[in-house]
């Protein structure tokens, strides 16, 4: 990722309406990658939409796309006009503005490819389709596919990255927050577009910018996690009520999101993934990929990262634990206790 601008800091950009006296231009969209952040974002998108836009959906799953436009036909009370496309390319073609949210950076990379393939030599639009990226990839194989669509394009695409926090949770009640790696000139188109899945949007810097600062947030949050499972299970090992112990904790210099809301103890925070036998929340098997996409990044930079590689190695062991597939990342605390705090 180049160093070579300096940016401004982060900031949250806040919803503008603007009005005009003119008849509006009708919008087509394209969503790709309907799993299970996808499907809800889409969804959302869907249905805050103005009457007379179009957007396009695509999966591999067919099934997912079929029932998502079956959902939203239903539901419809206004918004966008629901398809479904067989190809990433029938998805895209018509397209202003293309979304894709999708698991690994090698389906990025293919479905790009795919899809630039037909729109390559179609005639030059009124202003340049953007391509927004919600997939939590490398930054290196971001900046690829934006190059890619650069060199296919010849600046009639732009291609963006806006990895997103909140969950499943989140992106079914469109309270989402985007990291947008981009331009600072296309943050005024890109903005209501992604405000209609979630509730802010901050802007981090040039593309890969986003993911950046997605992988370094959840790189903290899987070292914190690990820290308060072990700090946890000490004070219970001493004899601490594990309640008492986590007051103390978020009312001290150990608070953090690992203590407060997502506390890895069983019965410590009755919303908390703990509680419900680990169900729910965010996979360890998400988490150890995360980890893995940061240590990649760290690599390429040559940054040496201590607990981020000891982190690492425990995710890579738990996950590997039939009683932590599937479950969400607090499951190491089990995995701790288990194993008398030695790790898995």
């Amino acid at each position: 990722m180049s160093t070579a601008r300096a940016w401004q800091p982060v900031r949250a950009l806040a919803q503008r309406r603007a009005f005009s006296t003119t008849p509006r231009a009708l919008d087509n969209y394209a969503f790709i990658g309907l799993g299970r952040m996808g499907y809800q974002m889409a969804k959302n998108l869907q249905s805050k939409l103005p009457p007379g836009d179009t957007i396009r959906l695509y999966d591999i799953n067919q099934s997912a796309a079929e029932k998502l436009a079956k959902e939203m036909k239903t539901q419809q009370a206004g918004g966008a006009a629901p398809e479904v496309s067989t190809s990433v390319a029938g998805a895209a073609k018509e397209a202003d503005v293309v979304i894709s949210c999708l698991p690994e950076p090698q389906h990025v990379r293919s479905t790009y490819e795919a899809l630039l393939k037909d729109i390559a030599d179609l005639p030059p639009r009124s202003q340049p389709r953007l391509f927004i990226d919600s997939s939590t990839i490398d930054p290196h194989t971001s900046s690829t596919v934006r190059q890619l669509v650069e060199d296919k394009l010849a600046g009639q695409g732009h291609f963006v990255d806006a990895p997103m926090s909140g969950g499943v949770v989140g992106a079914a009640a469109g309270t989402l927050t985007f990291m947008l790696g981009s331009d600072k000139s296309l943050v005024s188109r890109l903005e209501p577009i992604l405000l209609r899945m979630g509730k802010r949007v901050l802007h981090c810097g040039p593309q890969t910018a986003g993911l950046a600062a997605k992988l370094a947030n959840n790189l903290l949050l899987g070292i914190q996690n690990i820290g308060t499972a072990e700090a946890m299970l000490l004070g219970v090992k001493l004899g601490l009520d594990p309640k008492v112990l986590a007051d103390v904790i978020n009312a001290s210099t150990g608070k953090c999101w690992a203590s407060e809301v997502n506390n890895p103890v069983p019965g410590v925070v009755p919303t908390a993934p703990a509680s419900r036998g680990y169900e729910g929340g965010f996979g360890i098997e998400l988490m150890l990929k995360d980890m893995k996409l940061a240590q990649d990044a760290a690599r390429r930079i040559d940054l040496q990262q201590t607990m981020a590689t000891k982190a690492l190695d425990v995710y890579e062991r738990a996950s590997k634990d039939a009683e932590c597939k599937g479950r969400d990342f607090s499951v190491v605390y089990q995995v701790f206790d288990k194993t008398n705090g030695q790790g898995p």
